[in-house]
């Protein structure tokens, strides 16, 4: 097929207008498959290799020679940011052609709305919040809306994979395709997708269609990549010792950081002068506080200030003004971020980003490394691991730097095995079975329980939930007053449900903090949780400000502009890191390899981390003596079998180990005290894990482990259930601890 003599006359000339040579290779392989079959498609191809472009040439010329009655095309991305940024693309593309496109968020303009809905047409752009608030508050409009859309468009689906928002979103395509009797197909569109039947599977699951997956020459990658370490006090991990001849060659900086800088932030604050970079971090706390240091090294060097902020706490007008500043080819700032800016948001030629210790995922690293090496350039990412120096009287555990073994492992698993981490399809999502079910009833009004289980229990994130679950569910939320019972015997959403449904918070599946807006004179900051009291002080925006006044009822904290330097809070953030991370990690630490991305300090810091890996025979066997009663153990297993084998030792295995004192350091290590001897626990654990047993026995007495956003109004006994069997890595933790009997 010449896949460009099939685009529509319009875009034809928008690609000769943009001056491209030919299409790429994603382009023609998209073609061919939109073109080509009725079936939904999955493109997986690099950032920046244009893939919007690959799935709506193809889209708009369809609906070009076949126009849609109402909206032809919903787009669903994870951000508003995300949103914004494609806006502008599409409706350059669109603009000439006469079809509409409309942003609905929370951001975007009421009148823009209010005019899609009188005339339905062209693409809607949307977050999963928004088009969950549309079906509750605009449940009679979908019909007319949607009732012809011919494409749903899911940007970055790697990001939905792994957690209830995937689900969540998946749920509402159902729900929307059965109320507007449509059937579209999916295109999917990722950077980072490792095993792409599994996504594919995920994308299609409840669609009625297969999915096709394009194979194309996507050219070879090419990554400029660095990795150094620091201790955040002198002396470094190199000093006074020979390094290896082979070490590549090193940057070394013009100016420096003031004389008593952090040593990896003064790197860093170094090494993006005159650059324009993204210096990320693993939580809001950290990007508060990285910023606050560098604007803090610009002044005492008496240099204008030359970084931004941008994270999900700040306010819009901030977030938008990074980007904006971002786009500017001319401008020198660098922007400290969180994953607010891992998607794809085109924010202008970065040369440059750096990486404060290792993400949690490989995802996540391949994300963070595309967002350089845009318009020809190669990626270009810089870790930065930073640790204290560990006491002289400091554990075995302490002496090894996590981070590090965690960045190469990372590193080496896309390399090697061009692993990225899978969906998880194999959960009890009973948060979002509360969830789904509020917002059934109240988009759609009152129902029969029958009528509501044939809605809610059939869309296809819940296929393990049984049928007499669903009832105890309803009986739950019947007795706390979520949902009341008619004259007619029918169901409706009760008093305490409105309360819950009627807050715009609602429409989000995802943890939130009670969160106040920090305000100074007509300036809207952002968020934060736990106000301090008038005349403390707190970080948000890169800065520190005093606050002068806090409104509980309003929930709102006024303050104004301080010098200083205070650590920020936004709430608690759990990472979910995979097995295979942790089994590289152990590689990393066994083998003899060198890593040619590794700087000097890096090299020597691995050094001495194996060699205390060999000494401690932690290479031999996962249980160390400490002295004493005291042992650690590695089990290298991922966060949630990490979670199992902490349970299982203790419920299952404690009485007769006499273990007492367990103190994790998740999923890395732990460390406890037992009365046994090592053969004795290879024994007693090896042996148990043979044992059939129930994944609830791994649940506390009276423990209720409230894990996802609307566990609070699940029933006790499905909360634990969802917990032991859709939490919990049990498999996992049994293979591994059953490994260990080879140690006796």
């Amino acid at each position: 097929m010449n896949v460009y003599e099939r685009y529509a006359p319009f875009i034809q000339d928008y690609i000769y207008r943009s001056g491209w040579q030919c299409l790429r290779g994603v382009q023609n392989a998209a073609g061919e498959a939109l073109f080509g079959s009725d079936e939904n498609v999955l493109l997986t191809a690099s950032t920046a290799s244009g893939k919007t472009e690959a799935a709506f040439f193809p889209i708009l010329t369809m609906l070009e020679e076949d126009p849609s009655r109402t909206v032809g095309v919903l787009y669903i991305a994870p951000l508003k940011a995300l949103i914004n940024d494609q806006f502008g693309r599409l409706n350059e593309l669109c603009e000439e052609e006469g079809i509409p496109v409309t942003r609905w968020h929370g951001d975007a303009a009421q009148t823009k709305k209010r005019k899609l809905l009188k005339k339905p047409a062209g693409i809607l752009q949307i977050t999963p919040e928004s088009l969950e608030s549309l079906l509750i508050n605009k449940h009679m409009e979908i019909p007319s809306l949607f009732g012809d859309l011919r494409f749903i468009v899911i940007d970055e689906i790697h990001s939905l994979l792994r957690a209830d928002r995937g689900l969540q979103t998946f749920c509402l395509i159902e729900r929307l395709c059965r109320i507007a009797d449509c059937r579209p197909r999916r295109v999917g569109l990722s950077a980072t997708i490792g095993n792409p039947e599994e996504a594919g599977k995920f994308l299609a699951a409840g669609s009625g269609r297969g999915t096709i997956i394009p194979r194309f020459d996507g050219g070879r990658e090419v990554w400029r990549l660095s990795m150094e370490h620091f201790f955040n006090s002198d002396p470094q991990a190199d000093e006074g010792k020979d390094l290896p001849a082979e070490l590549p060659p090193q940057e070394l900086p013009t100016d420096t950081a003031p004389r008593t800088a952090d040593p990896g932030i003064g790197y860093i604050f170094e090494h993006t002068r005159g650059k324009k970079c993204l210096v990320f971090t693993n939580s809001r706390e950290e990007c508060e506080a990285v910023c606050q240091k560098l604007r803090q090294y610009c002044e005492a060097n008496h240099e204008p200030d030359r970084f931004l902020i941008h994270h999900g706490n700040l306010s819009a007008s901030y977030r938008e003004s990074a980007e904006e500043e971002m786009k500017d080819d001319d401008s020198f700032m660098s922007v400290c971020a969180t994953a607010t800016l891992e998607l794809g948001i085109d924010i202008g030629r970065l040369e440059r980003a750096f990486h404060i210790d290792a993400p949690f995922t490989v995802s996540g690293f391949l994300q963070r490394m595309g967002r350089t090496g845009r318009r020809g350039d190669p990626s270009e990412m810089w870790f930065v691991m930073r640790e204290e120096h560990p006491e002289a009287r400091a554990m075995l555990p302490d002496s090894i730097p996590w981070y590090l073994i965690q960045g190469i492992a990372l590193v080496q698993l896309y390399i090697e095995e061009r692993f990225v981490e899978p969906p998880r399809t194999d959960r009890l999502p009973y948060s979002l079975l509360y969830h789904q079910t509020m917002s059934t009833l109240a988009s759609c009004g009152e129902m029969t329980p029958a009528e509501l289980a044939s809605r809610v229990l059939t869309l296809n994130c819940f296929h393990r939930i049984t049928q007499d679950d669903y009832r105890v569910l309803l009986r739950h939320l019947l007795d706390i007053d979520h949902i009341q019972r008619t004259e007619n015997g029918g169901l409706i959403v009760g008093l305490s449900g409105e309360r819950v449904v009627s807050s715009y918070k609602f429409y989000a599946v995802f943890q939130e903090n009670v969160e106040y807006t920090v305000r100074s004179g007509s300036e809207q900051l952002g968020t934060i949780v736990k106000p301090p009291p008038v005349g403390d002080k707190i970080a948000i925006a890169g800065r520190v400000w005093v606050v002068e006044e806090v409104d509980h009822q309003r929930r709102d904290v006024y303050c104004t502009l301080v010098k200083g330097n205070i650590p920020a809070y936004f709430g608690d953030v759990a990472g979910d890191i995979h097995t295979r991370i942790l089994e590289r990690m152990y590689s990393v630490l066994a083998e003899d390899k060198q890593y040619p991305y590794l700087m000097n300090h890096a090299v020597c810091r691995l050094s001495d981390a194996r060699e205390v890996f060999q000494k401690s025979r932690m290479s031999k066997r996962p249980l160390v003596h400490l002295g004493g009663k005291m042992w650690a153990l590695f089990p290298w297993l991922g966060s949630y079998a990490f979670l199992a084998l902490e349970r299982f030792l203790k419920l299952r295995c404690g009485r007769r180990l006499g273990l007492k004192g367990m103190n994790s350091s998740r999923p890395y290590h732990m460390q406890f005290t037992m009365q046994v001897s090592e053969e004795e626990f290879y024994r007693i654990v090896s042996g148990e894990a043979q044992e059939t047993f129930d994944p609830l026995e791994l649940v506390y007495e009276n423990e209720v482990p409230v894990f996802e956003k609307y566990d609070e109004f699940v029933p006790p006994e499905l909360v634990r259930k969802g917990f032991a069997y859709g939490v919990l890595d049990v498999e996992g933790m049994k293979q591994r601890v059953q490994e260990w009997g080879q140690c006796l």
